[in-house]
């Protein structure tokens, strides 16, 4: 799933590549992408692109006053081009969700893989109309999110480390792959419970969010957003690679294993040894 960095790039892309220009049409292919309908897509048509905002994963196209909202879930993703195919699209079972076409022939796809589909887009006035944004916490790189906000947020929460980390309405931007890779920074469990940190592991975790998110940010700059996948994957240190070596201690990279997804940790880094069980077996291995 693209999380904030991937999200932010694609942000500057698109803003690079649309602001200022006049959009021809927005063509929606695949029903299940569409979340409004009021205003209709066709009102995109000969309204110029003012600016491309970010709200945690939301992308935000601002068209003189209208906002095409658009989330890319976990298998969604775009696909920019200097000159669109001048077939129109078909519907059918295919990747393509979303076209978005230029005056002049350029423009881009919103294509999602799989058969689940998740990838969604809102055309409204104000980005506060989309649920999924009105909800969200603060954006963990805002400039006035400092060390003393961050503790805030987390007085009181009950919750595991890794769980309140992915809450979008706790923070925004943060999903599955950074926030492992926060956490592996940190050199804390993903099972440590939020209300345990003393202050200096807040300060820890803190520095570590920051560091981890605007790293991974610099390391997609400028990056094309056909590989901005690839780049994202060469920059993980332990999310998605179970089983190979810990770049910090050697120690081999274990997994937990849930219904619907996976974490990945060092135990020698962040367990103090201990090999965390598969979840659903809902123990710790001694």
């Amino acid at each position: 799933m693209p999380e904030l960095p991937e999200v932010e790039a694609l942000r500057v892309f698109l803003r690079d590549h649309l602001v200022g220009r006049e959009i021809e049409s927005a063509l929606p292919v695949a029903i299940s992408v569409l979340k409004t309908y009021d205003p209709p897509y066709t009102a995109l048509a000969g309204r110029t692109v003012t600016e491309v905002a970010r709200h945690g994963k939301f992308l935000d196209l601002d068209a003189d006053g209208l906002h095409l909202c658009v989330h890319l879930a976990r298998a969604g993703w775009l696909r920019w081009y200097d000159a669109l195919p001048t077939a129109p699209p078909r519907p059918g079972k295919g990747p393509l969700a979303l076209r978005v076409v230029l005056t002049g022939g350029a423009g881009f796809d919103l294509t999602e893989a799989g058969t689940r589909k998740s990838l969604a887009a809102y055309l409204v006035h104000d980005p506060s109309d989309v649920p999924g944004i009105a909800r969200l916490g603060p954006d963990p790189l805002a400039p006035g999110f400092d060390r003393d906000a961050f503790a805030a947020l987390l007085k009181g929460e009950r919750r595991q480390l890794k769980g309140a980390l992915r809450d979008q309405s706790l923070i925004a931007g943060i999903g599955n792959a950074y926030s492992d890779e926060i956490l592996h920074v940190a050199r804390m469990s993903p099972f440590k419970p939020v209300d345990r940190l003393t202050e200096e592991e807040t300060t820890a975790l803190y520095e570590a969010m920051r560091t981890t998110l605007t790293e991974a940010v610099e390391r997609s700059r400028g990056v094309e957003a056909g590989r901005l996948k690839a780049e994202k994957k060469s920059g993980l240190r332990v999310h998605g690679r179970t089983g190979e070596a810990c770049p910090v201690c050697g120690d081999t990279v274990r997994e937990v294993s849930f219904a619907d997804s996976s974490l990945q940790y060092c135990a020698t880094c962040q367990t103090g040894g201990k090999v965390l069980a598969d979840r659903r077996l809902s123990k710790l291995l001694k």
